[in-house]
């Protein structure tokens, strides 16, 4: 006799009869799946030297023309922080949701990598890459090299300052990454929204493009958010206990 669901697992088995019927996913991903891990979300409070400082008024370029030095010294402090942390079990089990379906795309918000290292194909960078150094003359190719410990370090091209590869604030989301976004959107079956606040555009509004052409959206979020009242289907939860949950529900009858 087979035991009767749980009202907590009902959304659970809902979300998994979802995703074996789709033939195209789209996954958004925000800094709450990377909190997960021990990794302080953007808005979190400030260590140390820090502390004086708002995120905001370190991550813009007039920040950068400024106080270069600072700049890149607290983007150093980040990185150092970045090493000290892993993937955890929501990374890794959307790298086997990957592996389990006919498509899905990975668009993540954050800068830190992690989802490629949990084993990831194909991530859509929609904020860049932390661990990534580009010149600060966008037209120039030229990168770091590991003999120039100068803050920050210049180009080897054009001598201009180096600076990490993310998006600023007051920054365009990079062409590339926009359109492959808008492409997925336009033909994926299932939109997941995980650990994502949804209030910084333009990814708060990749939900609204995905439903508009017909496709079911899911929030998987410990806290309500803005698209909590507009989603198909809503699971309240760490993304790293939700998403292996989900994974198990696939291999149920």
């Amino acid at each position: 006799m087979l035991r009767p669901m749980r009202e907590s697992e009902q959304p659970l088995r809902q979300l998994a009869d979802s995703v074996r019927d789709a033939g195209h996913i789209v996954v958004l991903t925000g800094a709450g799946i990377s909190a997960e891990s021990g990794l302080a979300t953007f808005r979190d409070p400030q260590d140390g030297l820090w502390s004086a400082h708002r995120p905001e008024d370190l991550a813009t370029p007039e920040a950068f023309a400024r106080d270069p030095q600072m700049v890149w010294r607290w983007y150093e402090w980040r990185r150092a922080r970045l090493r000290s942390v892993a993937p955890n079990p929501g990374h890794y089990a959307l790298a086997e949701l990957q592996q389990r379906v006919p498509s899905l795309t990975l668009i993540t918000q954050n800068v830190d990598g992690l989802h490629q290292q949990a084993g990831s194909r194909d991530v859509i960078e929609f904020h860049g890459n932390i661990t990534r150094t580009v010149c600060s003359n966008r037209s120039c190719p030229g990168q770091w090299h590991a003999g120039d410990q100068r803050e920050p370090p210049h180009c080897p091209v054009c001598d201009a300052f180096l600076r990490p590869d993310v998006v600023w604030f007051g920054e365009s989301i990079p062409v590339a990454a926009m359109q492959a976004s808008l492409a997925a959107l336009a033909a994926c079956d299932v939109f997941m929204s995980i650990g994502t606040s949804s209030v910084v555009y333009p990814a708060a509004g990749m939900a609204q493009q995905a439903a508009a052409n017909g496709a079911e959206i899911v929030e998987i979020n410990p806290n309500a958010t803005p698209l909590s009242s507009a989603a198909d289907i809503v699971i309240p939860g760490p993304s790293g206990e939700v998403l292996p949950a989900v994974i198990k529900q696939l291999d149920l009858p």
